[in-house]
């Protein structure tokens, strides 16, 4: 992360200046769905007391993406100046206190493995504490946008930031219910410009475990997980989740899965860690989005398979005419789908630019999901959501069969760092409510609609 700063007009009516600052809070005020007096009060969480009959929603730190008291002196020196005499009390020290700050940083504690046993006994701490003073009628809601490069961890992919934290709660004896993916973060905000940043915030929803909960081996849980998450990974789908989010989001029914036990034990009777938990529902994510590949057509199968192993780049025409063989289709045919341009005992796949600006489906006569999503990719990069709305229209029933595959794609370029697909094909689901609705709007009525 980035930390900069801007000069902005105050007075300017754009975003940042203190009229719609402003009309912006008072908006928020408005639609609270609640009225009456608000608090509020300094204290650490791994200590407070609050009653039973309080429902709590909190946004903890994200393992050690921010450090937040570090950020925070450089507003504090300042302020400390004007209003000591005003805030004796918040304005006591000379610096930010940093000691207690439930992050995991770790020149502060003397290494990365300190660091990550200070967050995780301090998150459980504070995740105690409200756990046993929660009211037994709500679930207690926690935003979590924690974005971490994944690593490697035995049998899939693993995040030590998601890994600690989910660690933590489950440690204070809650069990999570589920995720709500919130479209909480601006697009226009300086992470977020022009790179694959987090769309939305992840909100946890926990109860407390109840006491009789049973035990589970590690193969119940394994099948627990294959039956449930690929319906839950379709329904986050079909509420138009950004690809730069499913992985987080399918964090929630994994873990809800993993948490509804006292614990998952192996075959030796040892407990299955959460960050092999974690491995185990990212593989099924893999898996899931795999098996959707059976609702595209051969030639489509064929190009996904060769992005995987060149992206856009050429490779050996033999490779490709023997894959060609395995997917059930040929080189000449894709060539002749528009798909790949084949030279010298080269080939490789036609970027979005590349492709014809004047395709239209109707008329194409060896029509591919592979074409729509990059011709889609395409119109929108180049003239914006209203001709991306066209082809969607002219696609068809085509077109959301266009949308599973690009989760697929985004998900293969974000893991081999082809940032630039990845971000492209991110932005057309983001985009995709709006370009369906214009679509919607320029169809021509129906029959049934005329009479």
């Amino acid at each position: 992360m980035l930390w900069d700063f801007a000069e902005n007009n105050v007075f300017g009516g754009v975003a940042g200046d203190y009229l719609t600052s402003l009309d912006n809070m008072v908006k928020a005020l408005e639609r609270m769905p609640c009225s009456g007096r608000g608090e509020a009060d300094q204290f650490d969480a791994q200590t407070v007391s609050t009653s039973g009959s309080r429902i709590v929603s909190t946004d903890p730190p994200y393992y050690d993406n921010i450090g937040y008291a570090a950020l925070s002196d450089f507003f504090y020196v300042w302020l400390r100046r004007t209003l000591k005499p005003i805030f004796p009390s918040l304005f006591a020290t000379l610096a930010v206190p940093k000691a207690e700050e439930l992050i995991a940083s770790p020149h502060r504690h003397g290494g990365k493995e300190q660091a990550e046993t200070f967050f995780l006994a301090g998150m459980s701490r504070a995740l105690v504490s409200l756990a046993t003073q929660i009211h037994y009628a709500f679930p207690i809601t926690i935003y979590y946008a924690f974005k971490q490069a994944e690593k490697k961890s035995t049998g899939g992919l693993s995040s030590t930031g998601w890994e600690t934290f989910l660690g933590a709660v489950i440690q204070s004896g809650l069990t999570i219910g589920g995720t709500w993916p919130m479209r909480t973060e601006l697009g226009n905000r300086m992470i977020g410009k022009d790179s694959n940043a987090l769309a939305s915030s992840i909100v946890l929803v926990c109860r407390k475990r109840p006491d009789n909960t049973p035990l589970a081996t590690r193969r119940e849980f394994i099948a627990a997980l294959r039956s449930e998450l690929p319906a839950a990974l379709v329904q986050l789908q079909n509420g138009n989740i950004a690809p730069v989010d499913l992985a987080q989001a399918a964090i929630g029914p994994g873990m809800a899965v993993y948490s509804r036990y006292a614990r998952v034990i192996d075959a030796q009777g040892n407990p299955v860690s959460v960050r092999d938990a974690l491995a185990f529902i990212n593989q099924i994510l893999d898996e899931t989005l795999a098996k959707q590949e059976g609702d595209f057509d051969a030639d489509t199968r064929w190009a996904l398979a060769w992005f995987e192993q060149h992206g856009f780049a050429e490779g050996d025409f033999g490779v490709a005419e023997t894959l060609s063989t395995a997917k059930n289709t040929s080189v000449q045919g894709l060539e002749q789908a528009g798909i790949l341009a084949s030279k010298a005992g080269k080939v490789r796949l036609l970027t979005p630019l590349a492709l014809p600006e004047d395709w239209n489906p109707a008329t194409d006569t060896r029509l591919t999901v592979w074409e729509a999503v990059h011709h889609l990719v395409r119109a929108l990069e180049t003239r914006g959501d209203t001709a991306a709305a066209t082809l969607v229209a002219q696609l068809g029933g085509i077109a959301d069969t266009a949308r599973e595959l690009t989760y697929r794609l985004y998900t293969i370029a974000e893991r081999q760092n082809r940032a630039t697909e990845a971000f492209s094909y991110n932005a057309l689901v983001q985009s995709w409510p709006e370009i369906a609705r214009l679509a919607q709007s320029a169809k021509p009525p129906q029959q049934s609609e005329l009479l």
